[in-house]
């Protein structure tokens, strides 16, 4: 088997962050704030993997369903991670944006540092470094198809690549792994259109739990995977290799 390359695109679905507290006796809370070492651990082992891309989703347009007091949480906690670690991703070439972080709910003031953020790191030419935040993948492909109907395109003129230009950050690569935490298999409405060909790797560990060396071996997995694309393999069923 041929060994393939590291993966351009990355995308992590951080899961088990309420999973993790439990089984500590502890509040749902301290699941959230624990990941954060991950998140920092899992960003510096993909840009020194040579990965190009990096996706992290770390609030959906669903978790606004959970309690008042854990969505509150969550606003102040990335409020500070972002704040604290902007000197790091500045440091380190890495240019960061969100996607989603549209909500009139979420705090002006982590609206700003989300902007503030997107600023410092903009003219940074090493890993794209995309915080899906507030977000939804079903949103996403709506918006699209609202801002093609506004274009005025023809709807014979409307094939995948125009359809992708309407997309939130169009110049996004399509993802090659999805990496989703605490053994959960579920895609959870994430980045549906980037994700059509992605493969998929569901480690059992709790994201709070999860290290640069559980990284380095589902990059290790994905180089070892036969990616077709809907094709065969050469010389498979007695194909000629091209």
């Amino acid at each position: 088997m041929t060994t393939r390359g590291v993966p351009r695109h990355v995308a992590c679905v951080m899961d088990g962050n309420g999973r993790w507290a439990a089984r500590r006796s502890l509040p749902r809370t301290s699941g959230h704030r624990a990941a954060e070492t991950t998140v920092i651990e899992v960003i510096e082992a993909a840009r020194s993997a040579g990965v190009e891309w990096l996706s992290l989703y770390a609030f959906s347009t669903e978790n606004w369903r959970r309690p008042d007091t854990e969505v509150d949480f969550l606003m102040h906690l990335v409020r500070r991670v972002v704040r604290k670690h902007a000197p790091l991703l500045l440091a380190r070439g890495i240019r960061c944006r969100f996607l989603g972080a549209a909500d009139s709910r979420i705090p002006p003031s982590l609206a700003r540092d989300f902007d503030d953020l997107t600023t410092l790191t903009g003219a940074n030419r090493g890993m794209t470094l995309t915080v899906a935040f507030d977000h939804g993948g079903r949103g996403d492909i709506v918006a699209a198809a609202r801002s093609l109907i506004r274009s005025g395109v023809a709807a014979e003129d409307v094939d995948e690549r125009e359809f992708a230009e309407h997309l939130p950050f169009p110049d996004t690569p399509d993802v090659d792994l999805v990496i989703r935490t605490s053994g959960e298999q579920r895609i959870s409405n994430f980045m549906l259109w980037q994700v059509a060909y992605a493969e998929w790797i569901f480690p059992q560990v709790l994201w709070p739990d999860f290290r640069a060396t559980h990284f380095l071996e589902c990059l290790r997995s994905y180089q070892q995977r036969e990616r077709r694309f809907g094709g065969i393999t050469p010389n498979a069923n007695g194909e000629p290799p091209p």
